[in-house]
């Protein structure tokens, strides 16, 4: 299987990963440089490749001769005999499947409204606009691959999960991870750092996650009223710290994937660039905020082409603590 942009993403693939693993026997499932932490916390996958796309990642490496390469020798050595391309709505599958092609993969799905030639056996189309996950299901029971009984077809992460008590303490405080992948798709900093002081003030206890990179960011939000973990966790520890919250404050980025992997209930700082029907955080309980008939909406903006960010920067901080109530509870 391949699915090869962000962690988020490859979280969305889950159920369509454990539906081919539940007829398969072994999964190998091809990775970007982003999505690699996520696609083994995934359940059914045995074994991971890594790969940079160059028509997927945002910064994508030069084509050479010697980057193909690297990735058609390592699925050439394993003689794989099916692979299913996952992909987005906006995407291609059709420079992956040329490349398996010369790989001498025999049988290749995917979901394609391109002409495929003889480059897929199975051009799976969908009508309407699902949620992302039920997508890419659709494309493994196209090919004859079925969830196993007592599977939800929710998304899951392979568990167990690291022991973050150290970090966090007892469960049952309020996440609140102010970053996301792109600056279209972020609260304003200001205004998080205040709906994290308002939540503290009303007793909840507050931690703030983010990368290495985003801690400037974290220090601003967290602001002494809450626990900052910037930096101070993988994507594993991550989980387990998601897992053990009442509900994550986020934008559309990985970690709210994350949080509807690990069952927690999401409050949702959703930019409309791209459609919440198909990306809002999946199969939990959810509080959608942002205007989503924005001038913006629709784009796929990396930075929000719009100025002021109307459709985040409306969102008062009140909004989410009463989102946070609804739920999650009171404190």
């Amino acid at each position: 299987m391949a699915r090869l942009d962000n962690a988020g993403d490859v979280l969305l693939t889950g159920p369509c990963v454990r539906a081919v693993a539940a007829g398969a026997d072994s999964v190998t499932l091809l990775a970007g440089p982003h999505g690699r932490v996520a696609a083994g916390l995934l359940p059914g996958v045995d074994r991971v490749i890594e790969w940079c796309a160059p028509w997927i990642d945002p910064q994508p490496p030069p084509v050479t001769a010697a980057h193909l390469a690297a990735l058609t020798g390592r699925i050439a050595a394993r003689s794989f005999d099916l692979a299913l391309i996952s992909t987005s709505f906006h995407q291609s599958p059709l420079p992956l499947a040329l490349l398996l092609r010369q790989c001498g993969v025999p049988w290749i799905g995917a979901i394609s409204e391109d002409y495929p030639g003889s480059l897929l056996d199975l051009r799976h189309r969908i009508d309407g606009d699902p949620p992302e996950a039920e997508r890419a299901l659709s494309l493994a029971e196209a090919a004859g691959f079925r969830l196993p009984p007592g599977d939800d077809g929710r998304l899951a992460v392979r568990g167990p999960l690291p022991d973050v008590s150290g970090l966090v303490g007892e469960p049952g405080y309020v996440v609140v991870h102010p970053a996301a992948s792109v600056p279209a798709r972020q609260w304003p900093a200001h205004r998080c750092a205040e709906a994290v002081r308002m939540l503290a003030a009303e007793g909840y206890r507050v931690v703030v996650t983010g990368s290495a990179a985003e801690a400037a960011l974290t220090a601003e939000v967290s602001g002494g009223a809450a626990l900052d973990l910037g930096g101070r966790t993988g994507f594993r520890e991550l989980a387990a710290v998601v897992a053990g919250a009442r509900v994550l404050v986020a934008p559309n980025t990985g970690p709210a994937h994350l949080a509807a992997a690990v069952g927690t209930p999401v409050v949702s700082l959703f930019a409309p660039v791209v459609p919440a029907a198909r990306w809002a955080p999946y199969g939990v309980p959810v509080v959608l905020l942002g205007d989503q008939e924005a001038p913006c909406r629709g784009t796929r903006a990396r930075t929000c082409p719009v100025p002021g960010h109307p459709c985040l920067a409306g969102v008062l901080p009140d909004e989410v603590c009463q989102a946070v109530v609804k739920v999650g509870g009171a404190a």
